[in-house]
């Protein structure tokens, strides 16, 4: 056999072994940026921060859970506005657990005790409200988490139902999936909601301790996760996010940690401990990626927010330098 055949051999084998390397688990941590809040009710500060979401211009939304009110601020973290007080009239909420926003940069809250979802303009206005107590079509018991896609339909975790119900932009209700039970496509308590580029729908299951993916329709598709403290298990997990390349985001509340996993549920890292410094949380509830790619967190605990820059790139050590030197 020639050297030249041994070579290409040789060459042949290491690329398929590289091709078949799963993304590999990484230390590195995202570098932290700024954070603000601290407890209380005036502007900037918060009773448990429990859910983030930005809009088409970077600024950032908050869902002020016992505060009953969403605030505004920049992307640096400025405040800007606020509405919201406890009630059950327009623009008023019982406990608002989780906020989104569309394309159009319009504003909808999950108000999880009065079992709606209301819609608002970026600085507030009320636009509309849809749901009610109950267990039909366009009906919540405690809705929890809330996405839009790409055509702006709006994606509601219901989670004392155990589903995921899906509607137009103005309310008019789709379709939805999913039952109380811990099968493929059931849930106990589905909290985060969130939906990738290609309209795969990534739901937090909260009490099966596991993340399940679906296709735009329901579709199941595959799961990921156990109860542990474990790389890759949960303890409540709650938020979820996409990055723009397909990267998976949890807050694992109960490990106070976020985690990072492919968007075939394959983990890759995590950051975080119980504390209050820089880069620890008390029950991070809530996660979001903006359009810079920077990430999110509501650590509802401790009162505030936490801005990361994006999650360092890893290097794929391949064979390819010493199959040149042996080719050299």
């Amino acid at each position: 056999m020639s050297r030249f055949t041994v070579l290409c051999y040789i060459l042949l084998t290491l690329s398929l072994a590289d091709a078949l390397l799963a993304p590999p688990a990484r230390a590195e941590t995202p570098p932290f940026l700024l954070g603000w809040g601290s407890f209380g009710s005036g502007n900037g500060q918060f009773d448990i921060p429990v859910g983030v979401a930005t809009g088409p211009t970077g600024d950032v939304f908050v869902a002020d859970l016992n505060n009953h009110r969403i605030q505004k601020f920049t992307g640096s973290g400025i405040y800007i506005t606020e509405w919201g007080s406890l009630g059950s009239g327009d623009g008023q909420f019982r406990l608002p657990s989780a906020v989104t926003t569309d394309s159009h940069g319009d504003v909808y809250v999950a108000d999880q005790s009065s079992d709606n979802v209301q819609k608002f303009t970026s600085s507030g206005a009320f636009l509309g409200r849809w749901g009610s107590s109950g267990e039909s079509n366009g009906h919540f018991s405690e809705p929890r988490g809330i996405a839009t896609d790409a055509a702006d339909r709006v994606y509601v975790a219901d989670s004392r139902n155990g589903r995921i119900q899906t509607f137009t932009s103005s309310g008019a209700y789709l379709a939805q999936w999913g039952s109380v039970g811990s099968g493929n496509g059931q849930f106990r308590l589905p909290c985060g909601v969130a939906i990738d580029a290609i309209g795969n729908v990534y739901v937090t299951d909260f009490l099966n301790n596991r993340v399940q993916e679906f296709t735009g329709t329901g579709s199941y598709l595959t799961q990921w996760g156990t109860s542990g403290g474990g790389d890759g298990q949960f303890r409540g997990p709650d938020g979820v996010a996409v990055d723009a390349s397909g990267n998976i985001y949890v807050a694992d509340s109960g490990n106070n940690r976020i985690q990072e996993f492919s968007n075939t549920g394959i983990y890759v890292a995590q950051w975080g401990t119980l504390g209050s410094g820089d880069g620890q949380f008390n029950s991070p509830y809530e996660v979001t990626v903006d359009g810079a790619g920077d990430i999110l967190v509501g650590d509802s605990n401790n009162h505030r927010i936490q801005k990361y820059g994006p999650m360092p790139t890893p290097t794929k050590a391949t064979n390819w330098g010493r199959l040149k030197a042996l080719y050299r």
